[in-house]
């Protein structure tokens, strides 16, 4: 019998999981280098973490939670998201009591059990920050800024930034009853009008035509801000022309999940279809009072790691940048494999990459291994150049062949790893070697 994956799980296997590790690494570099730090999370909650954090009215929690009773019958579910474990988190480690605002970011596989297609799987991968403890409009700013900081550092460029306001408490029950009362008026439905019933900014999240169009009359939740509210979206706005961060409003967008307040915002890559939506996120007032702490505001992001490697694809964008291959060494007899070990030993102290040539293989075997390899460089080692301890270094794509010394090859490879690095992905290949 041979076995599969799961159906709907996305796997990354050489040489592809080069573009999984490149966005992972490029969407977490300027959250570190904002003071965010790691939180790793539980991949299992018990259920009402989420049904109380998320609400019982999004289709993540009717719908698609992946639920399972346990030994000592409780009610467990695997994450579907990440905020609502990092309160969880936050508030029973007593973070919250501390420095604020508490700055984290993750990284990690979340599950939803959804009908599997191009970007939508039942195992998927997220990269996501949250800003906890501070109501500051220009903190919103900061998360959205590191999430396009990110898709830069990529060279993503078809991406388009939306934003919009959900108000705070006061403006949304205004708006909640101009909604509710607008949604009655129509021909909905029963599911669309029980969803209705219990959240009606949840039916502005469906995305069927017949319901936006049915949509395109109602009320607008930017004409029901007051005007604290009002002013916390002008300085969100100001921050992001401040940046030269270009953005769309959509009034009618609310994301889907039913913590946010306030700031939202979703970042949408058209080339990807009908799973357009790269990542997104928004102000969570309330949230964290809701899972029994305090009344904390916060901030965060979710980004699709398949979302933005199908994104990367589209736009041709590939793997590796800085953490290629450097070198690749051909020992010639298993005589020379000791020394070969100790000189990529060496090499991958100084953060080169370095591979091999394992078993007793013939030169021409040892150059068809180099080959494959993806190295920028390979040379033999046999009995001369062991003995005048230099080699001659092949750059394998144009075949040029210069002779080096073998105290001056770290150098020499770092500075051609420099040179075909620039800019801000450089930055990020230093950062993450630096960890």
């Amino acid at each position: 019998m041979k076995f599969q994956a799961p159906k709907g799980v996305k796997e990354y296997l050489p040489p592809a999981s080069s573009l999984f590790e490149r966005v992972r690494d490029a969407l977490i570099a300027p959250a570190r280098l904002a003071n965010y730090q790691l939180m790793e999370l539980a991949i299992f909650e018990e259920t009402e973490v989420f049904t109380r954090g998320v609400g019982e009215s999004t289709d993540v929690v009717s719908k698609e939670m992946y639920t399972f009773t346990d030994r000592g019958d409780r009610s467990l579910t695997l994450r579907p998201e990440g905020t609502a474990g990092v309160m969880r988190a936050v508030i029973e480690s007593g973070m919250d009591r501390g420095q604020l605002p508490v700055k984290i970011y993750y990284v990690g596989p979340f599950f939803r059990a959804e009908r599997p297609q191009a970007g939508r799987y039942r195992q998927f991968y997220q990269v996501g920050i949250e800003a906890i403890g501070s109501e500051d409009p220009y903190l919103d700013v900061e998360v959205i800024s590191i999430a396009t900081q990110g898709f830069s550092n990529l060279g993503l460029k078809g991406f388009t930034l939306v934003i919009n306001s959900l108000g705070d408490t006061e403006s949304r029950i205004a708006y909640r009853e101009a909604l509710s009362k607008y949604l009655l008026s129509l021909s909905l439905d029963e599911a669309t009008r029980e969803r209705a019933r219990i959240n009606p900014l949840r039916v502005l999240d469906d995305k069927r035509p017949e319901i936006s169009a049915a949509l395109s009359q109602a009320p607008s939740i930017l004409d029901f801000l007051n005007e604290p509210s009002r002013r916390d979206f002008e300085k969100v706005q100001a921050g992001l022309d401040s940046l030269d961060i270009q953005y769309e409003i959509n009034p009618r967008l609310v994301r889907g999940l039913d913590y946010y307040t306030k700031t939202t915002f979703e970042f949408v890559h058209p080339q990807l279809g009908a799973q357009s939506g790269i990542g997104g996120g928004g102000r969570y007032d309330g949230l964290m009072e809701s899972l029994g702490g305090q009344p904390l505001s916060g901030i965060g992001f979710g980004i699709g790691l398949d979302r933005v490697i199908l994104a990367c694809e589209a736009e041709g964008i590939s793997g590796f940048f800085g953490n290629a291959l450097s070198c690749f060494i051909i020992p010639l007899g298993s005589e020379f494999q000791s020394e070969a070990m100790f000189i990529a030993t060496e090499l991958r102290a100084r953060g080169l990459r370095v591979d091999s040539a394992f078993g007793d293989r013939s030169l021409k075997a040892g150059m068809k291994a180099a080959d494959k390899s993806g190295a920028q460089f390979a040379f033999v080692l046999g009995e001369r150049e062991s003995v005048s301890r230099s080699i001659e270094l092949k750059e394998l794509a144009t075949g040029k062949v210069q002779s080096i010394k073998l105290e001056e090859l770290a150098s020499y490879l770092l500075t051609a790893r420099s040179e075909d690095t620039s800019g801000i992905q450089g930055d990020i290949s230093r950062e993450n070697t630096r960890g």
